[in-house]
């Protein structure tokens, strides 16, 4: 997972209104690379693990850390549940996927109970990476400030804010309303396409955009509408993960399930025009769109609870069930509307990929 944070100049006179050149200078190093090796060198900028946290864990071993965050996580959907049973949803048209070529405004197919369940996992995942922590920007609490929330999801993330910064007034966007109405008195959501033209009428103090891997067809565009709605001086942040797993050790081994799996879902992704890898590009192109005083958080995140890190472990937790719990559902989609394939076919794939997943001696990871 990657976190990038930067402002705008003060001094800069930023319109709002101004359209956004889609065709913006990106770093040539962004294209995607499917035929990418399963095993890849450490990267010097991310920290690396401890040799405790290499090692596998044994299999008699008795991990009451990972029997929590299991727990954890059940109980969390179970709430989840609850609640979402009680919402009415837009009923989005199901005409293929999100790999539709022939509709590519019809990005998000009906959200199910379990999908938002995972998205409030995901949610969790990501504050254990960042040490509980909601952003990374230089926010102040006890100072008034406007907030934009892209792709709010459930809304949790917006909550937790409005909850935290009392004086913000906190706006979350999204194309489905799935968002809870009980809701702090800060914070509001709106039905809206980020890819299309903003027409918010003032800057924003902070904007904040997580999770949008595989559901951007323009970055460039996406950040450089980011750039003209903060005010001069404010922040933006940007968390996203590269869809790219592997291993240090090489216990991942190339052509293993797992990595063709992912392989066909980076590439499924690229020949529809969206982006499985955006991650390690956010940098660039926040630069380019010209926001200064960049800060940059790299992070691993396991698949599974195999380290000895606590820290990583709990993190390699939640990662092993969200995963498994959209496993099916990004995998059927991918397999039976882009590749083909019969239903009973993919089945027996997601029972391979879910026993290679949970194999505690593969260290398989993301960044």
């Amino acid at each position: 997972m990657a976190s990038a944070s930067a402002n705008v100049d003060p001094s800069a006179n930023v319109d709002p209104s101004a359209n956004v050149d889609p065709s913006a200078n990106v770093d040539p190093s962004a294209n995607v690379d499917p035929s990418a090796t399963a095993a890849q060198p450490p990267d010097p900028d991310v920290v690396p693990f401890t040799q405790d946290a290499a090692l596998p864990m044994e299999a008699e071993e008795v991990d009451v850390l990972t029997f929590f965050c299991l727990v954890a996580a059940c109980l969390i959907k179970a709430a989840a549940y609850r609640v979402v049973t009680h919402v009415t949803y837009l009923q989005w048209l199901d005409i293929h996927s999100v790999f539709d070529k022939q509709h590519p405004k019809i990005r998000v197919r009906e959200w199910s109970a379990k999908e938002l369940d995972r998205l409030d996992l995901i949610h969790q995942m990501m504050k254990v990476a960042m040490h509980d922590k909601l952003h990374f920007a230089p926010l102040e609490q006890d100072k008034p400030m406007t907030v934009l929330d892209i792709g709010t999801g459930t809304g949790i993330w917006a909550i937790e804010l409005g909850d935290q910064y009392p004086m913000a007034e906190i706006i979350g966007t999204d194309l489905s309303p799935t968002q809870s109405t009980w809701v702090p008195s800060n914070v509001k959501f709106e039905v809206d396409d980020c890819e299309e033209l903003w027409t918010f009428p003032q800057p924003f103090d902070y904007v904040h955009v997580r999770y949008m891997v595989a559901a951007i067809r323009d970055w460039p565009k996406l950040v450089g509408q980011a750039y003209q709605h903060t005010k001069p001086g404010g922040w933006a942040e940007f968390q996203d993960f590269d869809v790219d797993y592997y291993s240090e050790d090489g216990t991942l081994a190339e052509g293993s399930v797992v990595d063709s799996w992912v392989k066909t879902w980076v590439k499924a992704a690229a020949d529809s025009g969206l982006d499985s890898l955006p991650g390690h590009k956010l940098e660039g192109w926040m630069r380019n769109a010209g926001f200064q005083n960049m800060r940059v958080e790299k992070f691993r995140c396991p698949v599974g609870p195999w380290p000895k890190d606590k820290h990583l472990k709990a993190l390699g937790a939640w990662n092993l069930v969200q995963l498994d719990d959209g496993l099916e559902a990004i995998t059927m989609r991918v397999y039976t509307s882009v590749l083909r394939w019969k239903p009973e076919e993919v089945h027996v794939l997601i029972a391979k990929i879910r026993q290679e997943l949970s194999n505690p001696r593969v260290h398989m990871m993301y960044n």
